[in-house]
């Protein structure tokens, strides 16, 4: 009886264990998926943060904050 009661512990731990990598990486993944093709911030979404700042940004800076933003990915 008192083995038993271990194996189930050890199976069950072990079974929290394993499911909580799978559900990590499987979130990972679907996440890197999503934010591909939903890029947080985008080139429309610069211009008009610029227009609101007051600024009129020119197509030059808008690729330098783009490109600023992804060497950080």
């Amino acid at each position: 009886m008192n083995i038993q009661i271990i194996w189930f512990v050890v199976w069950l731990i072990l079974s929290l264990l394993i499911g909580g990598a799978i559900g990590f990486f499987a979130a990972r993944a679907w996440f890197k998926r999503y934010l591909e093709k939903n890029p947080p911030v985008n080139e429309n979404m610069i211009k008009e943060m610029m227009r609101q700042m007051g600024r009129t940004p020119s197509q030059k800076q808008v690729n330098q904050i783009l490109n600023s933003m992804n060497q950080y990915k």
